[in-house]
């Protein structure tokens, strides 16, 4: 194809931003810029000729020469129209490409340039007849797609016989980059300047079906919102006309506001959703939408690995728990421990503590030193008298009433997944037709099993494997053996009579000046009378018993000083008694000299250590032996069996032999009223039993425990530190205890060793050897009987 070739003219030039114009185009220009204006003067003084050339960048205001694209249209001015705001409006109607061949230099008012046009020959070729049947027809599929380019504009495209006039009509409707458009003027040739739109034309078609199946998509999704959005404002505008206020509408969005802005697991967040989805489309009357209303507060409620940070200060977390409680040692240490490795491995699983000991030694509030200490929250759960399982696992959402179990309750309280959790009193739950609640607490209890806590209200797995569980007992039988394997075991005694005087000084006395309204000098109670509460008006292992003495004094302090009576009360040991009335124990020995006949014996209560008196008297009769003093079996078996073991060794101890044919034996142990029964009385019951039998007495300063063999072997007891406080508190200078319980003597506290000698026995040789004076103070049971015949 040949281009007629004419003899270069000079064009004044106007640079175009945006925008591209193709031969035989007419359009409206906007023309602002001084330069461009002063060009189009120049043309209408000329010949109305202007050449039209576009920038290769828009946002350039003053262009270079090299911001010019060297391929443009040569245009005739039409018309030209000056607007208010100083911009000129132009008609203007493209005739020829032009190549620009050179920029007059000398004229710096507006570009001027030499041009060269190009005119475009009329030729008939078969292929380029199929490129513009095949131009069309991909140009009439982007019309059906675009919506953008009227039928009309098809119809007048159709028209077009001349290849070149086509191609460049067609890519005038097309919103290409001008890079794009560009290269379309620049392809002079018909041929591939065809092919080149009909690339662009592919490439366009792909986009706008990629556009359209994104738009179907978007849309459905704005039609489903919008749908949702209109369908939830008439419900509101019902429930409004029927005077519900907000009603149901109001409740669900507050609920989905608070689903939004907390942080749930998905499933938990899925349930969640479903349920306010579910509450939503059901009728105000329905019954069940409280239901699902509960549930839904119960799961937004409840902290879904919300956690507490550590406080991971071993020195600090000492202090605390030395603040609040004096001794305790084991306990303290165990949680310190703790502490530790939580500070070495960053995550650990909670520990499940049992605190097992006498009421009032501080079980309770010890726990809540321990989340103190830990800086985590504390929650309390009593288990006492729980004897229904869905008061652990909760109840169906079926029932009535239903809710979930205390434990689930206790998180909800503590408001995070990690708190201090203290299960008080786990040794007093019972079980019944409604299920074992101790069986209940395996899985809670479990660090295998508790990380996916199931309830049954709740329906959803739960954590509980970052709390720590605390749980408090009296005594371990009454835990059952698989509840209790799962736990560790931290024994707490009782306290010593220094521990007491320390804790009563330290914490009890101004504790209860505070909670009386008593400052510090109007009330002084000295450590004596304190020392004379512990021994005279208290008998117990923990200090509750002590706190109400001394908050008895407390009470009539305050009445004399309303009263003016006195400005300051001081009480002393001897005025104790005008405040608490007279003394209610003896502090001391049970008796006051050796006896012949009676022992003491000592025993373990859930309460503490006690002593036991046991008092043996030989009469004349024909060998029966009588038990008073309202004894269990076990106890009842101890003493047969120290009366099997006397007879058997009647001969070596130097007693007659015929003795229990001639003699009836009474065992009885004061306080009959309080039952008593125990496996550690068999020494105490044999030394008594012979002290009577052979007129020895029994020292005044011995107490003993131990369970006895029919060969007189000493079996091991448990309670060794219960039963060593209770004789450090009567005053007992020895205590005999059996030989393999020599190992428990490191629980023992120094202050108690120092007082007490305590002696390894594993016979029942070396205990009447400790127990029983060398001198004979009575006759022995034989000859008791004949002197009683000759006097008669």
């Amino acid at each position: 194809m040949g281009l007629n070739k004419q003899k270069n003219r000079r064009f004044p030039l106007l640079p175009l931003r945006g925008l591209l114009v193709y031969p035989s185009m007419v359009l409206h220009l906007d023309v602002g810029r001084e330069r461009s204006v002063k060009a189009l003067e120049k043309a209408m003084v000329d010949d109305h000729l202007i050449l039209l050339c576009s920038q290769s960048e828009v946002n350039i205001e003053e262009p270079a020469q090299d911001d010019i694209f060297r391929m443009g249209t040569v245009a005739k001015v039409r018309q030209m129209l000056k607007l208010p705001n100083g911009t000129i409006r132009v008609l203007v109607e493209g005739l020829e490409r032009a190549e620009v061949l050179g920029y007059v230099e000398e004229n710096t008012e507006f570009y001027e340039v030499y041009a060269r046009e190009l005119q475009e020959p009329n030729t008939e070729d078969p292929e380029v007849d199929a490129l513009m049947r095949t131009v069309l027809t991909q140009f009439e599929h982007y019309i059906n797609l675009s919506k953008k380019v009227t039928p009309e504009t098809l119809a007048a495209v159709s028209d077009i016989d001349e290849p070149g006039r086509l191609a460049d009509v067609i890519t005038s409707h097309l919103p290409l980059k001008i890079k794009d458009k560009q290269a379309i003027l620049e392809t002079v040739p018909f041929r591939p300047r065809l092919e080149k739109l009909l690339d662009l034309l592919n490439n366009e078609r792909e986009v706008l079906e990629l556009e359209r199946k994104i738009g179907q998509r978007v849309k459905k999704q704005m039609e489903k919102t919008q749908k949702e959005y209109y369908l939830r404002e008439q419900m509101k505008a019902i429930q409004k006309e029927l005077g519900e206020k907000e009603g149901r509408a109001g409740e669900v969005e507050e609920l989905r506001e608070q689903l939004e802005n907390g942080e749930f697991p998905e499933k938990v967040y899925e349930r969640i959703k479903k349920e306010i989805d579910r509450l939503e489309r059901m009728p105000t009357s329905a019954a069940e939408g409280s239901i699902i209303r509960g549930y839904v507060d119960w799961l937004l409620a409840l902290p879904w690995g919300k956690e507490t940070e550590d406080v991971l200060d071993i020195t600090r977390a000492e202090e605390i728990l030395n603040e609040d409680h004096y001794g305790l040692e084991k306990p303290k240490e165990r949680v310190l421990e703790y502490l530790a490795v939580q500070q070495l491995v960053k995550k650990l699983k909670g520990p499940i503590l049992c605190l097992v000991g006498p009421p009032g030694v501080g079980k309770t509030s010890l726990a809540r030193s321990i989340a103190r200490s830990l800086g985590r929250e504390f929650v309390r759960v009593s288990l006492g008298g729980v004897r229904d399982e869905a008061e652990i696992r909760g109840h169906r959402r079926t029932y009535v009433g239903a809710m979930p179990g205390r434990i689930l309750q206790g998180m909800r309280t503590a408001g995070s997944s990690n708190p201090v959790f203290l299960l008080d009193e786990i040794d007093k739950m019972a079980s019944d037709f409604r299920g074992d609640p101790s069986a209940a607490l395996l899985e809670v209890l479990d660090p295998e099993q508790n990380n996916t806590f199931s309830d049954h209200f709740v329906e959803l797995p739960y954590d509980l494997s970052k709390v720590m569980f605390v749980t408090t007992a009296n005594m371990l039988q009454g835990i059952p053996r698989p509840l209790l394997d799962r736990m560790e075991i931290l024994n707490i005694p009782g306290y010593t009579e220094l521990e007491k005087l320390e804790i009563s000084d330290r914490y009890l006395l101004p504790k209860q000046k505070r909670e009386h309204g008593l400052s510090e000098e109007q009330l002084n109670l000295p450590q004596e009378g304190l020392l004379q509460i512990i021994r005279q008006y208290t008998r117990e292992s923990g200090v509750r018993n002590l706190e109400q003495q001394i908050a008895a004094i407390c009470r009539k302090a305050a009445k004399r000083l309303v009263s003016g009576e006195s400005e300051r009360i001081e009480v002393t040991a001897d005025s104790l008694k005008d405040y608490l009335g007279n003394a209610k124990f003896r502090y001391g020995l049970a008796e006051a000299e050796d006896q012949v006949g009676s022992a003491t014996g000592l025993a373990w209560t859930e309460v503490g250590g006690e002593t036991l008196t046991i008092e043996v008297s030989v009469l004349p009769g024909s060998g029966k032996l009588t038990l008073t003093g309202k004894l269990g079996d076990v106890m009842k078996e101890s003493a047969q069996a120290a009366f099997s073991y006397t007879r058997s060794r009647a001969d070596q101890l130097g007693i007659d032999g015929s003795f229990y044919e001639k003699n009836d034996v009474h065992i009885h142990i004061p306080e009959g009223a309080v039952p008593k029964d125990g496996p550690s009385a068999g020494i105490t019951l044999a030394t008594a039993l012979i002290s009577a039998l052979t007129g020895r007495a029994v020292s005044k300063d011995v107490a003993m425990t131990g369970e006895v063999t029919l060969r007189g072997r000493v079996l091991p007891i448990g309670g060794l530190k219960e039963k060593s406080l209770a004789a450090h508190r009567a005053g007992y200078k020895k205590v005999l205890l059996p030989m393999d319980n020599e190992r428990d003597l490191r629980d023992i506290p120094e202050s108690v060793k120092e007082a007490i000698e305590f002696v390894p026995v594993s016979h029942m040789d070396e205990v009447l050897e400790h127990a029983l004076t060398p001198e004979v103070i009575e006759p022995p049971a034989a000859e008791a009987s004949e002197f009683q015949a000759k006097t008669h």
